[in-house]
């Protein structure tokens, strides 16, 4: 049975739904819930505000912010997991450090992870499950990416002989945007639509932007910038995502050249943006954060990883999402958010069309094409916008999902309190 028929089937159970949608609603002592959340600022790779800072500098801010805004004893906090894709070695020792300077004790243990472009959902999955298993009462998932100093072919191993004699193993190593430019081809997906999607992007996070939307989301960072100008080192504080381009346009998208094939839709502005950043996300029981007098923002509640051809690696959400739909006997109906990752406006648009979705419940303060997606920590800046926008609009279930390279996705349901 495909994703599709099975988003139907389930669909079509609307008793099931209701009782599903209530039960997730209930509160019991064993959910994991989320006692804070925050990201930093994303900025432009290579030119923004972050452009000079390391990642481990990224994490450790965040780490700090989520101390500070928990207010939660950091000796409490037994296990770190942090999602980074580009570093060498994965990042590990420079996190372990990145936490000690933040505040944690040396009794609070660090690991690193990389699952490409849902790292930091992974991270926020693995320590809710050690939490569940009890193997750890009180747990931070967390993600980073500094793209302007990691970013490149560096960061890929070459591949064997024998990798390369095998035609999907191959595939593997293809680049995201030539692939996505294959599969716009192959699926019929119009420019003029994907622009649109990448307009609305841009548009949508402006607005919120103006309004002051990502403020509680986003943890401010001092960081030293060296002017590109004048050589200047300076201190500067980084407060707002630099990477938002108001009065962006599908007129002014139709006038860029494609990046990938000169006949091509995709370019630089309906693809995510090359860009800096750290989230993190405290997580621990319903029961322990009430003994703490943890404000609690909303809850975790289940998550699934699937696999696709490699060349296909866009179509992710749309296989991942109906699994976590099984998995919660939810329905697209029963979702207020959905927080898809818009690798490109090409995949994004399409999971978003043959799932049904309706568009006003899709990325609604804007997405990676508007201000970026730093590979290991999107997955966790997620959860910080859902759950906050939830909050603000009164709303309880949400969903965050994304394409993974090498032909995977994955989704999660949230619920916010």
């Amino acid at each position: 049975m495909s994703a599709l028929d099975r988003l139907s089937q389930i669909g079509s159970q609307l008793t099931g739904s209701k009782s599903a949608r209530a039960k997730l609603l209930e509160k019991n002592a064993d959910d994991i819930v989320v006692t804070a959340c925050l990201r930093t600022p994303f900025t432009k790779g290579g030119k923004g505000g972050f452009k000079d800072t390391a990642a481990a500098d990224l994490m450790a801010g965040a780490l700090k912010g989520l101390i500070e805004r928990s207010k939660i004893d950091p000796a409490l906090v037994e296990d770190i997991a942090v999602g980074e894709v580009l570093a060498p070695g994965g990042g590990a020792t420079e996190m372990r450090a990145a936490a000690l300077v933040a505040g944690f004790p040396e009794s609070t243990s660090v690991r690193t992870l990389n699952r490409q472009c849902s790292s930091g959902l992974q991270a926020c999955v693995d320590v809710a499950n050690q939490i569940r298993a009890g193997m750890i009462e009180i747990g931070i998932g967390a993600g980073v990416e500094s793209m302007s100093t990691q970013y490149g072919p560096g960061a890929v191993t070459e591949f064997s002989e024998l990798l390369e004699s095998h035609p999907e193993a191959a595939n593997c190593k293809v680049p995201m945007g030539v692939l996505s430019e294959q599969m716009a081809k192959d699926r019929g997906i119009k420019r003029a639509d994907q622009d649109a999607f990448a307009a609305s992007s841009y548009e949508k996070a402006a607005k919120a932007q103006a309004a002051g939307l990502f403020d509680e989301e986003i943890h401010p960072l001092t960081v030293k910038f060296e002017d590109p100008k004048s050589g200047e080192v300076k201190t500067i504080k980084v407060s707002k995502d630099d990477g938002v381009r108001p009065g962006t346009t599908v007129e002014t998208l139709s006038k860029m050249r494609p990046a990938f094939d000169k006949n091509g839709s995709i370019h630089a502005g309906n693809a995510s943006q090359i860009s800096d950043g750290a989230a993190a996300v405290l997580l621990m029981k319903r029961s322990t954060a009430e003994k703490l007098g943890q404000q609690i923002l909303g809850k975790y509640v289940a998550a699934s990883i699937v696999g696709v051809k490699p060349l296909l690696m866009g179509i992710g959400p749309w296989k991942a999402i109906p699994k976590v739909f099984e998995l919660t006997g939810l329905t697209k109906d029963d979702v207020d958010i959905f927080e898809i990752n818009e690798a490109f406006a090409s995949q994004c648009l399409w999971c978003a069309n043959e799932l049904g979705l309706d568009q006003a419940k899709i990325n609604p303060k804007g997405g990676a094409i508007a201000f970026g997606h730093p590979l290991g920590c999107t997955g966790a800046r997620q959860v910080s916008t859902l759950l906050y926008e939830l909050r603000r609009r009164g709303e309880k279930i949400g969903v965050t999902s994304m394409c993974v390279g090498t032909g995977m996705g994955m989704a999660a349901v949230w619920v916010a309190e």
